[in-house]
């Protein structure tokens, strides 16, 4: 569910090609612009819903904006910013103005990478609907483990670094994602 061009995007703006890096803030607009997609769609499986997930993101920017003087020394960005957006959701979790849990609106909850043909709109969104009640099935540390995957695109020593876990804890937690998945989904 990873969007290509995004983590091209990243890449290309942090001067990767031997050109001199831009501005930190420059490269910070650049950068949550080309993920601000993946991040909000993966924040919506933690969070719940669209809105909550939208704050989290901006509030990951801000913090992200207020440390941008780190930013040469950040060896991930995208690794980065994803973990700032996961604790960001986090602590919104643990606010006191969200005690209840909310349920997972409709189909803006994911990111569609394709144009899907008329005939296959219905099957379409009815897989759709079974994996989303699928993912909420997970244990809250398989649902990131398996969102950070498949929406963030990271790779599992990314996810192990977004979620300071090791590489191994990251590997088990995702075969055992996508064990129930696959339980539930079959």
């Amino acid at each position: 569910m990873s969007t290509p061009g995004a983590s091209q995007t990243v890449r290309q703006s942090a001067g990767g090609d031997g050109s001199p890096s831009p501005p930190p803030g420059d490269l910070l607009v650049c950068a949550f612009n080309a993920l601000r997609d993946e991040l909000v769609s993966t924040l919506m499986f933690i969070l719940g819903n669209r809105d909550d997930a939208q704050d989290a993101a901006q509030e990951a920017f801000l913090k992200c904006w207020r440390s941008q003087a780190g930013l040469p020394d950040v060896k991930n960005l995208r690794a980065w910013i994803f973990r700032v957006g996961l604790n960001a959701a986090k602590d919104m979790q643990r606010s006191a103005w969200r005690r209840r849990r909310r349920p997972l609106l409709g189909e803006e909850n994911m990111i569609a990478d394709r144009v899907t043909a008329p005939n296959q709109v219905l099957e379409d969104q009815e897989d759709l609907l079974r994996l989303r009640r699928a993912i909420t099935t997970l244990r809250v540390e398989e649902k990131e483990v398996f969102l950070l995957r498949q929406n963030g695109g990271l790779t599992y020593e990314q996810i192990a670094e977004v979620r300071r876990s090791p590489v191994g804890t990251v590997k088990t937690q995702m075969r055992a994602a996508l064990q129930k998945l696959r339980k539930v989904l079959n």
